[in-house]
């Protein structure tokens, strides 16, 4: 019944910006922690940021001062703004609905729901 759906990948240069967004829908969107977190080849799931149910944000210091997440209730969509991207940040980008924290998205993967992840790439 839960589902996410990540738009906004594509191909950016180094420097530039993408914008994620990620569709919630089949839950009370406002009352949910979410987070975004990425893959990258060869890599473990990595947490990048994560925003409360009170709007409270959370950054990986790898994307710290770049990143900004966001959510619109009223839409029941989260936001990733990706500035001044990196070829480091070349991922597929996940939505997950159900924590905010790096602690529980890192050691417990299972834990709330997921998307089909989005990919992105930064290469010149």
């Amino acid at each position: 019944q839960v589902q996410l759906v990540e738009s906004g990948g594509g191909l950016a240069q180094p420097g530039g910006s993408l914008r994620l967004s990620c569709a919630a829908s089949g839950f009370t969107f406002s009352s949910n922690a979410m987070s975004w977190a990425r893959q990258a080849p060869g890599k473990g799931l990595e947490w990048v940021s994560g925003i409360g149910s009170d709007s409270v944000t959370h950054y990986a210091d790898s994307v710290k001062g770049r990143f900004t997440i966001s959510r619109d209730n009223a839409k029941n969509t989260v936001y990733l703004q990706m500035n001044s991207l990196k070829p480091e940040d070349t991922a597929v980008y996940y939505c997950n609905a159900g924590t905010s924290q790096k602690l529980v998205l890192e050691r417990f993967p299972a834990f709330g729901s997921w998307g089909q992840g989005t990919q992105v790439t930064v290469s010149s």
